[in-house]
């Protein structure tokens, strides 16, 4: 194609920014001004990622859509373009940045117009990680996104805003140092940064461990993967639910898509080599947090916490190194991205009406709320992967991919199902059935018409993936299996070298 179609998907959110931002007058004009600039930018940007996917070559396994531009007297280059892989990532992105509009508009009541700039401004960075095909642009893209995120938290979130925005930043800033010390290394070993090049270049395998290390520290900070989780759920619990859903739904996804797209593409030996290490610290994410999840008393804790626990399934699915276990790490990844936005946007309904996440606030609800009854019911059945929703599909073909690998892991790694289900049945028998014993929340009114047609969106991308994967599927088949022969190239390359 002629036009910069990646281009335009990235940078139509800034251009929408850059409007609000120039946007002057009234007060009142230039609020209305800015939600439908807002809201325009963003639907407008996902359709032109639905027509990307459509126009996309699911039989070629090489970076469709290729743009190049010599930056920095050809030092480093923008350099961007999709595989099977990364479109995923760039259609959930555009699909939940209109809904986090929709939900900052309902709830949001200062500070609009700032807070519209920010959300599109992330919207930006976020699509120019999963597109980037140059190390130091992923970084600067990967890195910038924590600006407007410390933004959404420390301005418009709860009581312990600034030090839940203080905690994210620093935590996962300081892990990406080391990343950023790792690129540098592979630009003096190598002399490229483009990814292209560097997927076709064997780096040393002496070099491969501490450079795995490096990316490792930033993506696991990102996950979160036990035990430096801890800043999430302040950062969920404090952030407005906007910023709870882009964190749940994208952020953390960015950083599964590192692993996939760098540790297992650049570093194989020391892939190979830190895989019990990384199924151990999985394991016992998904044990640990599960249990923790169980106790919470807040909601946004608990969802938060499960997380957690979700991405331990992705990270084992990861390192399986099995089809059936990447592939499913990825639709894992899919899954929670629309059932964690609709978790926490379900929290954010009854805190917009009574201000109170704690569960003990509430009991009975069906009485008064049953369309809220019903899609909540929806959403709890997907988070703890009831055959039917794209969760259970994910989580099924991430334990057959790694049962394959390691059957003990497997095995530990299901009990993750089983606690799943206690704490989100747990939380819906509390919060929805029961008596209606406070009668403050008696006339709580339910779903009204935005949020019928966001959670209706939410319900159907959920049931329909689950009853028909096929979609997801197609598109990650031939890039999965590119990935996985040259890893398995590269890493016999190396294995080969060493005993001779």
């Amino acid at each position: 194609m002629n036009f910069p179609i990646l281009s335009a998907i990235i940078f139509i959110p800034l251009i929408g920014a850059l409007f609000i931002l120039i946007t002057g007058g009234n007060p009142k004009n230039v609020e209305k001004n800015s939600k439908n600039v807002a809201i325009f930018s963003s639907l407008a940007n996902f359709l032109l990622s639905l027509f990307l996917w459509f126009v996309f070559d699911k039989n070629i396994s090489d970076f469709q859509f290729v743009e190049e531009k010599k930056w920095i007297d050809g030092f480093i280059n923008f350099q961007i373009g999709v595989d099977g892989i990364s479109i995923l990532f760039i259609l959930l992105t555009t699909f939940i940045t209109p809904i986090c509009i929709f939900s900052g508009i309902q709830s949001i009541k200062f500070k609009i117009k700032e807070f519209l700039i920010a959300i599109l401004v992330m919207e930006t960075l976020m699509l120019g990680v999963f597109c980037s095909l140059d190390l130091v642009i992923f970084y600067l893209f990967f890195e910038g996104g924590l600006i407007p995120m410390f933004l959404i938290i420390g301005i418009w979130g709860g009581p312990k805003r600034v030090y839940s925005a203080f905690k994210f930043f620093l935590f996962t800033l300081l892990g990406s140092v080391l990343m950023l010390v790792a690129i540098i290394t592979i630009y003096w070993l190598t002399g490229t940064t483009d990814v292209i090049k560097l997927l076709d270049t064997r780096i040393p395998s002496e070099y491969q461990y501490l450079l795995w290390l490096g990316f490792f520290t930033s993506f696991a900070v990102k996950m979160p993967m036990w035990p430096v989780h801890t800043w999430l759920p302040d950062a969920h619990v404090e952030a407005p639910t906007a910023g709870s859903v882009i964190l749940a739904a994208i952020l953390l996804k960015m950083a599964g898509y590192g692993f996939i797209r760098f540790s297992l593409g650049l570093f194989p030996v020391a892939s190979d080599y830190f895989t019990p290490f990384v199924f151990t610290l999985s394991i016992i994410a998904i044990i640990y947090t599960s249990l923790v999840a169980l106790m919470q008393e807040d909601m946004k804790k608990l969802i938060a916490y499960s997380s957690v626990a979700h991405m331990g399934f992705v990270t084992i699915g990861i390192f399986s190194l099995v089809k059936q276990g990447l592939e499913g790490s990825i639709i894992q990844m899919m899954s929670h991205g629309l059932v964690s936005a609709a978790l926490f946007l379900c929290v954010g309904v009854v805190y917009d009406r009574y201000h109170s996440r704690m569960i003990s606030s509430y009991g009975g609800i069906i009485n008064i709320m049953p369309k809220y009854a019903f899609v909540f019911m929806i959403f709890t059945l997907a988070a703890l992967g009831l055959p039917g929703t794209s969760g259970f599909v994910g989580e099924f073909l991430v334990l057959v991919g790694v049962f394959q690998k390691n059957i003990i892991v497997a095995v530990l790694a299901s009990l993750g199902i089983i606690f799943a289900a206690a704490y989100m049945l747990w939380l819906y028998r509390r919060v929805i059935f029961g008596r209606l014993t406070n009668s403050e929340i008696k006339d709580m009114k339910d779903l009204n018409n935005i949020e019928l047609y966001i959670f209706a969106s939410l319900v159907f991308l959920i049931l329909f993936f689950g009853f028909y994967p096929e979609p997801l599927l197609n598109t990650l088949d031939v890039s999965i299996n590119n990935l996985i022969e040259n890893y398995n190239t590269n890493l016999n390359f190396h294995i080969a070298k060493s005993n001779n």
